[in-house]
């Protein structure tokens, strides 16, 4: 069921990072990418697999992990992402692209938990540097997002918003992650 797919796909920070995924699998949430709908069908949207040991280490230098959890450095060397999608906007084919951009980072993300796994998207990254560092023209392309991917190794817990109105993400003595959700009837407009 696809409300099942959505409430296992969380933002998860730390994985088994022995877990390898394969470029197989890779190169499938890329198909599931290219089957999505885009704003005028132009498919402005590139990807570029990383998952190597030296490739992910490069990209993992470009990756900032939780703004709300200023503490928490990133996951540690034994809880990194085992590979990662970098997503691209071509542009010579468009410029508008930011619907594309959510649509195929969603349906990927979905994509990974229906194989066992998960990730995150992350927007908080140097851009510039993962050009240089993957040899990507900067005249071609722009860095949209990068969806790291692994066996999550961590709980992810969603909650209510509590009465002070704060969706600011949490940990708790146990690093359980805790996300608040508003409540449906708070996000219909009447």
């Amino acid at each position: 069921m696809l409300k099942d797919l959505v409430l296992k796909s969380r933002s998860y920070r730390r994985f088994y990072s022995n877990e390898k995924i394969s470029n197989g699998i890779l190169l499938e949430l890329v198909e599931l990418a290219r089957l999505c709908p885009s704003g005028s069908n132009q498919q402005p949207l590139k990807f570029r697999l990383v998952n190597t040991p030296d490739e992910n280490e490069k990209l993992f230098s470009c990756l900032h992990w939780a703004g709300a959890l200023p503490e928490w450095g990133g996951p540690e060397a034994d809880e990194k992402p085992s590979a990662c999608i970098i997503i691209l906007s071509d542009l010579s084919v468009a410029k508008n692209k930011l619907t594309d951009v959510g649509i195929v980072a969603q349906t990927m993300m979905l994509g990974a938990v229906e194989k066992g796994f998960g990730g995150c998207m992350l927007g908080a990254i140097e851009r510039p540097k993962i050009l240089q560092l993957f040899n990507l023209s900067p005249e071609k392309y722009a860095v949209e997002l990068v969806l790291a991917l692994g066996k999550p190794k961590e709980t992810v817990k969603i909650v209510d918003v509590k009465s002070d109105g704060s969706t600011k993400y949490y940990r708790d003595e146990h690093q359980v992650h805790y996300v608040p959700k508003r409540a449906l009837d708070d996000i219909i407009v009447k």
